[in-house]
């Protein structure tokens, strides 16, 4: 978020001093008015500066027609953020030809953050519409072009859509490229991660409540399908959703109909469903965990994500995006070489795109505005390129070595074992290679898995104890004994 002002209308200071102190934590300058004669004064001398006109439901309504003459005579009209339980107010439909967003209460700092960034793109010329491509997941392997592909087929439609795939491949950054790309963009698009909520309370996060509908209800709320209307909703890890609310929103699918907890009045939504899994499903209907009715309401249109040990290919691409949206959001960019590139392709990344997102805020971090080298990589990644017994300091680069003579090794007095060190067969290194040369990353490795087998049977099979012989961290062989699938 760029710095920049926020008007804040609000005529009670214990409100507005809560308002301020969360827009300054998002480091905004937030600036209070108390009626729209202040606001019109403001408006004329520094409304260039100002980002949006923030407001509680009953200050809006108060100020009703005036505020909205208001905001018209400006070059640009500020984007109005709405604080209200109930959704926007009847001017909000009045006036379409300023930019409405609503902020459900309490008001909470990532949901306000996300409004601000959507009042921030109109402000800068760029709303989200069809076409903008903001959330176009990167990659041009064969599998992601066919993904790209079946978005553009389906996202025009209303047809509900089933994206599965591992964890961290970026499945809601395709439910949100879906909606991107419909005709619904203009409305809202509202996650729920199913399996992050108690499934108690995921029936009032889906349908609302009403007042007094349990204990701590304490005011009506609406739902994410009431907040979702006109647009989407992506429910993360259906798989997840408990057997009682898989029959609730089986009977909304076929009936587009919902009460809200406590409530008998029927409520009719114009919703678009987009859901998500890493989870098996067949194998959970077989178990009797997932409902097979509602997975054929679901699965209309799969869309399979492919993990990134499976488009490698596209390691340039998303690094560079990812770097770049780093950048973007207060980061310091960072490059990295051929070696670094090298190790990372190497890998197996269990924890996707998701996995590489974090290992470059980390090194962002560690390494500012440089050029990252495969030594600067955590150990996991380096001793997939070779960098075997390697230990350099993730938070220092290792001083350049020169290498003077053949190095050899010597055997160490036999019952020497408390030394750390362990016995081997030696390797010739002065030996002439082979006719056809070797391949140097197998070889390695056939020597590391030996190494590690030898210093297992002197440990007793312990890793704790064959990671003192090998002098490395017990986590770092764990990693090896799970990339060579060996057993202690």
């Amino acid at each position: 978020m760029v710095e920049a002002k926020v008007i804040v209308i609000e005529p009670t200071e214990s409100e507005a001093n809560a308002l301020q102190a969360l827009l300054r934590f998002l480091d905004l300058e937030p600036i209070q008015v108390r009626n729209v004669a202040e606001l019109r004064e403001l408006a004329h001398c520094s409304a260039a500066d100002c980002l949006a006109v923030i407001a509680r439901r009953e200050t809006v309504n108060a100020l009703g027609a005036d505020l909205v003459a208001l905001l018209r005579t400006m070059r640009q009209p500020l984007p109005v953020i709405c604080i209200s339980a109930e959704g926007l107010p009847k001017i909000a439909e009045s006036s379409g030809d300023l930019a409405w967003f609503h902020l459900e209460t309490p008001v909470k700092q990532r949901r306000l953050s996300s409004v601000l960034h959507q009042a921030q793109n109109v402000r800068s010329g760029h709303p989200t519409q069809p076409g903008t491509h903001r959330f176009r997941p990167s990659g041009t392997s064969r599998s992601m072009r066919a993904v790209h592909r079946l978005v553009e087929q389906v996202a025009p439609f209303d047809t509900n859509v089933l994206i599965l795939g591992e964890s961290g491949t970026g499945k809601e950054m395709v439910a949100r490229h879906i909606h991107e790309l419909s005709g619904r963009a203009a409305h809202p698009f509202v996650p729920v991660n199913c399996g992050a909520i108690p499934a108690d309370l995921l029936e009032s996060e889906l349908f609302g409540h009403e007042k007094g509908a349990f204990t701590g209800a304490l005011s009506t709320r609406l739902g994410r399908f009431e907040f979702a209307e006109g647009g989407t909703l992506f429910l993360d890890e259906i798989g997840d959703m408990s057997l009682q609310m898989q029959v609730k929103l089986l009977r909304v699918l076929q009936e587009r109909t919902f009460e809200r907890v406590g409530s008998n009045k029927t409520i009719r939504c114009n919703v678009r469903i987009i859901a998500a899994t890493h989870r098996d499903l067949d194998a959970a209907i077989i178990a009797g965990r997932f409902r097979e009715d509602l997975y054929y309401r679901l699965n209309v249109f799969p869309l399979q994500m492919p993990p990134l040990r499976e488009r490698l290919d596209d390691l340039p691409v998303l690094i560079e995006h990812l770097v770049q949206r780093q950048s973007q959001s207060g980061g310091r960019k960072i490059q990295l070489d051929s070696s670094a590139m090298d190790c990372l392709a190497r890998n197996r990344w269990p924890g996707n795109v998701r996995e590489l997102a974090n290992l470059l805020e980390r090194l962002a971090i560690l390494f500012p505005a440089q050029t990252i080298t495969a030594a600067d990589l955590p150990d996991r990644y380096r001793s997939l390129a070779g960098w075997l017994g390697s230990e350099a300091r993730i938070d220092a680069r290792p001083e350049p070595v020169t290498v003077t003579e053949t190095p050899t090794f010597e055997e160490p007095p036999a019952g020497d074992a408390d030394s750390g060190e362990v016995a081997y067969e030696m390797l010739d290194v002065g030996a002439a290679l082979p006719r056809g040369g070797i391949d140097l990353k197998d070889h390695m490795s056939a020597i590391e898995i030996g190494l590690i087998r030898k210093a297992l049977e002197e440990a007793d099979g312990t890793v704790a104890g064959a990671a003192r012989l090998l002098r490395i961290r017990r986590t770092t062989l764990v990693e090896k004994l799970r990339k060579y699938r060996l057993s202690a």
